[in-house]
């Protein structure tokens, strides 16, 4: 299977479901069996899963990307081998990140409006590795990732929160690790949607 194939979605379901780390290993670049260039979609697919994996606590190493030909046995284990030994180094995925599975819940939950923003914003075209790598570890798709992609899951996180009981701006807050007035800033574009109100009674905010 081409790594273009390879989705968002295969990923956070692997780690979802337990796996200690996930290694994608692909043709070199320029050396793709497609006219898609299927590997430099994988590159661009593995920056934005990390930079999601980094967001919801968990170690982006865990996620490993590889370049192997059909030809190179001797290297597809050895690269094996060595990502097998950086994973178990970390330690187990289930005992190092605690309280991961709303997080992973949260990013697969606006996995299409991910995929949405990846195709319009963070789509690109770049002829080496090293643009892509400088292009991903730039100041503006922080900036994006951000505003465009972090700010949406912390909303979606806090309406989950909020189903199960009733929370203050402060208890949002240290439940999502955020200072009080982002929560306080997510918590009234949510009122101003009509998804919550404040319960006077409560002094907690609930779902509308």
């Amino acid at each position: 299977m081409c790594t273009g194939r390879v989705d968002l979605a295969f990923i956070l379901r692997a780690f979802s479901n337990g796996a200690d780390g996930v290694l994608v290993v692909g043709c070199w670049p320029g050396e793709c069996h497609y006219l898609t260039e299927g590997n430099y979609g994988a590159l661009s697919m593995t920056h934005l899963c990390r930079k999601l994996l980094d967001y919801i606590g968990v170690n982006p190493e865990r996620l490993g990307l590889e370049w192997v030909s059909a030809s190179e046995g001797s290297r597809f284990a050895e690269v094996v081998n060595d990502f097998a030994k950086k994973v178990k180094d970390l330690g187990p995925f289930g005992n190092a990140e605690n309280g991961l599975k709303m997080k992973l819940e949260a990013v697969d939950n606006l996995l299409p409006y991910i995929k949405l923003v990846e195709r319009e914003k963070l789509r690109v075209r770049f002829k080496t590795e090293e643009e892509y790598n400088e292009f991903f570890t730039s100041d503006e798709i922080d900036r994006i990732f951000q505003e465009v992609i972090v700010n949406k899951l912390e909303i979606s996180r806090i309406m989950r929160l909020l189903r199960e009981k009733p929370l203050s701006t402060g208890e949002i807050s240290g439940l999502l690790g955020v200072t009080p007035s982002e929560a306080s800033k997510h918590l009234g574009s949510l009122a101003r949607q009509g998804l919550i109100r404040f319960d006077e009674s409560l002094k907690r905010f609930v779902p509308a």
